[in-house]
């Protein structure tokens, strides 16, 4: 998806980049032989010690989908479709400039397929660390069956743990990400190689016919259920284009084909090598590949390697929240760099918590990764049918042939709803938990941008024209008092409503004013050329517009520091610089048109929970003046 016509933002292919990337990016996919051949095979056998036809139908359905959805269409079509080397959902919104469309416009329906598209990630950061972990320590079993009622309490443990520690940051288990990974991708091919060597005649699956063949004469409950239990293999492939941003696509793609897929397909080669030779290893194959001498210690690596996946999900979820902030789509809530060096080295507490609320539940609601099956798989494949059809919206718009776009595009997306609809069946055995996370999190999200518009509309009537306005306290002789001010403002255009307010009450405005505009552009950074616009309105009056990207934190202070160093803010003492901000009081009400007055509500009690105004854009809390004001929607 790349053109002339765009600026190439590849960065050069390095063994570090590669190697961090195996384990932020790979963690999760790379966990899934611990449970993803299992239920395949469950599903081609009924249950029952699977047949040789079993096994290969089984084996070839996971390496062929390993090769169409992460090899083909992410790593070789996705990838291309980034924003200035960002990827992910909500970088896709951005790039389509969906953020104001217009209501019931083609662009405002593809806003609400991306936000739907964002929050099943939540959905699915919710189930992956749940199915990861027990998948793991389920392994005890193997060797002491008798410790199984142990494994939810210790698999509780691990979770509340790991969410625990967020706080404190994650930098030193992010540095060891990859070469701890690198470590797992090396043992299970290691572990693949001797199953396959238990018989070698494993390696007819690598001819997809086998996959075909058995599909075809299964029947279509075994079929579906086969695709179902096989999408488990290629979870965790969207992080490739997710996490593009901290690594480039050149390292992550590097990594995939000459480290992870030969990893995973020697993997599950080897448990069907197993299987074939000892139809009954069917209940856990993966830690039976390895010899009795290391199961437990093969368990507490594989809980480190779940520890890993899951913390990359959870770091994932505090990325997408960022961005979903900066770009409207969720109120401000209380970001905390924990490592400003690390990549990703954020807290999002209330994120944090509810997350592990659900985990937890999920644990405890389930109990075990073969229950949890059935629960995953469903939003992430949704996600993946959401995610093609954006990409070829992309594409379009960067003026690709659209017969290539939609025959390659649209292969793909048969893809996705196949696996979609074969998912889709699971819904009533746990399929509909990530679904109801993810409807919750769209509703939150609908009704904060639609009350957003709502209080913007409203603070719009109340404002009046800055020239209108400085001309009549100018008739009125209101004083004008020695010091400078910052008035924040929503809006470009216009008197700031705390100016207003405040000059209303207090009969005096100050003598150096800066009306301050805080905007957030449709690409991951801002350049430092369009960072800062001081508009002069009028003597010692400036209008300042500061241009953020929705991959940045808006420090406000910092950026009126580098205008005034500039020179283009003349006057300004930035260490006595007043901030003057609203502190709005949302208000529902039925005489105004809008939403239903139950959600009007539920915006007002997300409006007063959000994160303070001076807080967020990392104003000096000495300097500030709140100024009250109610608004009603």
């Amino acid at each position: 998806m790349e053109s002339a016509e765009r600026p190439s933002h590849a960065r050069p292919v390095s063994v570090a980049a590669s190697l961090g990337a195996l384990g932020i990016v790979y963690g999760d996919i790379g966990t899934s032989p611990l449970y993803a051949l299992k239920e395949t095979i469950k599903a081609a056998s009924g249950g029952h010690a699977p047949g040789r036809e079993a096994v290969l139908g089984s084996v070839s359905l996971i390496l062929w989908s390993l090769v169409l959805v992460v090899a083909l269409k992410y790593a070789t079509l996705i990838l291309r479709a980034d924003n200035r080397g960002e990827g992910g959902i909500v970088a896709m919104l951005a790039l389509l400039h969906v953020r104001h469309a217009p209501a019931r416009s083609w662009r405002a329906l593809l806003l609400v397929v991306g936000l739907v598209g964002a929050a099943l990630l939540y959905g699915d950061g919710a189930i992956t660390p749940a199915i990861s972990v027990l998948s793991a320590v389920e392994g005890l079993k193997v060797d002491a069956p008798g410790l199984a009622p142990f494994v939810v309490p210790i698999t509780i443990v691990i979770l509340i743990g790991l969410f625990s520690v967020q706080r404190r940051g994650t930098g030193f288990i992010g540095r060891i990400f990859g070469p701890v990974m690198l470590a797992w991708f090396a043992a299970i091919a290691l572990l693949g190689v001797a199953g396959i060597l238990r018989d070698p005649g494993i390696l007819a699956a690598l001819n997809p016919w086998h996959a075909v063949h058995h599909l075809l004469s299964a029947g279509t409950h075994v079929s579906f259920g086969m695709l179902g239990a096989a999408f488990l293999a290629v979870t965790g492939g969207e992080a490739m284009y997710a996490d593009m941003g901290h690594f480039g696509r050149g390292p992550i793609r590097a990594a995939w084909f000459s480290v992870v897929l030969p990893a995973l397909a020697l993997n599950y080669l080897g448990q069907g090598g197993l299987l074939l030779a000892s139809p009954g290893d069917a209940e856990n194959p993966f830690f039976q590949l390895a010899p009795d001498w290391s199961h437990y210690p093969l368990v507490a690596f594989a809980t480190l390697a779940t520890v890993i996946a899951s913390q990359a999900i959870i770091s994932g979820a505090f990325s997408l929240t960022q961005q979903a902030i900066q770009l409207g789509f969720f109120p401000r809530m209380r970001i905390t760099h924990t490592a400003s060096h690390e990549i990703g080295q954020i807290y999002v507490p209330i994120v944090n918590w509810l997350l592990a609320i659900a985990t937890l539940g999920a644990v405890l609601a389930f109990g075990s990764s073969d229950a949890l099956a059935g629960a995953y798989g469903i939003a992430v494949s949704l996600l993946m049918v959401i995610t093609t059809l954006l990409a070829a919206l992309i594409a379009l718009q960067w003026g690709f042939n659209p017969v290539l776009v939609i025959a390659a595009n649209g292969a793909f997306l048969i893809v996705d709803l196949i696996f979609f609809s074969a998912n889709s069946t699971k819904f009533l055995e746990g399929g509909w938990f990530p679904l109801v996370l993810a409807a919750g999190v769209a509703f939150l999200m609908f009704t904060w941008r639609r009350g957003a518009m709502l209080v913007e509309a409203g603070r719009s009537q109340r404002r009046e024209p800055e020239h209108a306005f400085l001309q009549r306290i100018e008739e009125r002789h209101v004083p004008r008092i020695a010091g400078s001010a910052a008035f924040l403002s929503h809006a470009d255009e216009g008197v700031p409503i705390p100016m207003m307010s405040f000059v209303r009450h207090v009969q005096v405005l100050q003598e150096r004013v800066l009306l301050v505009t805080v905007k957030t552009k449709d690409i991951p950074e801002a350049s430092p050329d369009e960072r800062i616009q001081v508009i002069p309105v009028c003597e010692n009056v400036d209008r300042v517009i500061l241009r953020f990207g929705f991959m940045e934190s808006p420090h406000v202070p910092a950026a009126l520091a580098e205008a005034v160093a500039e020179g283009r803010l003349a006057g300004i003492d930035l260490d006595r610089l007043t901030y003057c901000i609203g502190r709005e009081t949302v208000v529902a009400s039925t005489r105004k048109p809008g939403m239903p007055a139950w959600r009007e509500e539920i915006f007002a009690l997300m409006q007063r929970n959000a994160e303070e105004t001076a807080s967020y854009f990392c104003v000096p809390a000495q300097q500030v003046v709140e100024i009250g004001t109610e608004i009603e929607v």
